[in-house]
């Protein structure tokens, strides 16, 4: 175990783990968009910025990379930090300003405006939903295309649907609704960046419900070498 100090408090955590981590466990408040705990992480948002002091000096780093050191002093509501964060807090509103979590964010970190030009954009460029996509799902059907400004998360080569199996893991993980998952009968839709695509769904044969897409199931039959029979009803029935 590793011995660090969080706000004045003594923490304790896992030698390899992150400041992030480690301030979690001790119920210690560090803004996200971009985390999520069974993926790697990415350090895009910058929300999770702490400054860290050692030997003297200090620096800002994102806590949700930084591993934990045996003696390290972090701070989480330095000026400094409170300063980045605000700025970064800005820039989203300007980017996605009809988005309720930045809004909330705005309104926690007395972001009242923002300089910045007005867009009118939902996705924050987090890449949260093609990480799951390929670290759990295994599929990688969609990832961060293009650079700077035209940067965008779509399909390989702009395709529709792709390799996309329907799965919504991409909407749960997402942050701001900039992809949203709607199941109505037996046909399940995702909406993504003004559009749509749409799976068939798989029926339970004891009880009734739609409970997974078709190329889900197919996936999961591949990926798990269960024989088709053990999919043919519901985790809840199983």
């Amino acid at each position: 175990m590793v011995t660090l100090t969080i706000d004045g408090q003594e923490v304790k955590a896992k030698e390899g783990s992150t400041i992030l981590e480690a301030a979690l466990e001790e119920g210690i408040y560090i803004p996200t968009l971009c985390y999520y705990e069974r993926v790697s992480p990415a350090g895009v948002c910058r929300l999770c910025s702490v400054e860290i002091f050692r030997d003297g000096h200090s620096r800002i780093v994102a806590s949700c990379l930084y591993p934990v050191e045996e003696g390290l002093v972090v701070k989480t509501d330095t000026e400094r930090v409170m300063n980045i964060r605000k700025m970064t807090v800005e820039l989203l509103l300007a980017r996605c300003p009809d988005v309720k979590v930045i809004q909330d964010l705005a309104q926690k970190f007395g972001v009242e405006r923002t300089e910045f030009t007005l867009e009118d954009k939902k996705c924050i460029l987090c890449g949260l939903c093609a990480r799951v996509c390929e670290e759990i799902v295994g599929v990688a059907a969609i990832s961060l295309v293009g650079r700077g400004t035209e940067r965008i998360v779509n399909t390989p080569f702009l395709e529709e649907p792709g390799a996309c199996i329907g799965c919504g893991s991409c909407a749960f993980v997402c942050p701001t609704s900039a992809i949203r998952m709607e199941d109505i009968g037996d046909t399940r839709t995702i909406y993504r960046w003004k559009r749509k695509v749409e799976f068939k769904l798989k029926q339970c044969e004891k009880c009734g419900r739609y409970w997974a897409t078709e190329a889900q199931i197919e996936h999961m039959k591949k990926k798990t070498g269960l024989p088709g029979e053990f999919f043919e009803v519901c985790p809840n029935c199983r």
